[in-house]
């Protein structure tokens, strides 16, 4: 077993609390925190995967989905502001 597989199965185990918090979270930050989360392990799947498979395609994924990240970032740090208010 590589360190890769290691990463990748702890990358596995983070997603269980993340979308838990998703899901029970008790604000609206604390959903938006996991959801932000979950994007970020996915993006670190989809790069780990790229280096176990030795496939390029994943980091055009990850290239893309880190951009797609970035925007939702954004975008759920002013819903939640804008309900503060």
């Amino acid at each position: 077993m590589t360190i890769v597989d290691v990463g990748l199965i702890i990358m596995a185990a983070a997603f269980l609390p993340a979308i838990w918090r998703m899901v029970v979270g008790p604000t609206d930050a604390d959903r938006a925190t996991a959801a932000d989360f979950t994007f970020f392990l996915f993006v670190a799947v989809a790069a780990l995967l790229g280096v176990r498979l030795e496939t390029r395609m994943f980091f055009d994924v990850v290239l893309v989905a880190t951009l797609v990240g970035f925007l939702g970032t954004v975008v759920l740090a002013r819903l939640v502001d804008r309900r503060d208010r």
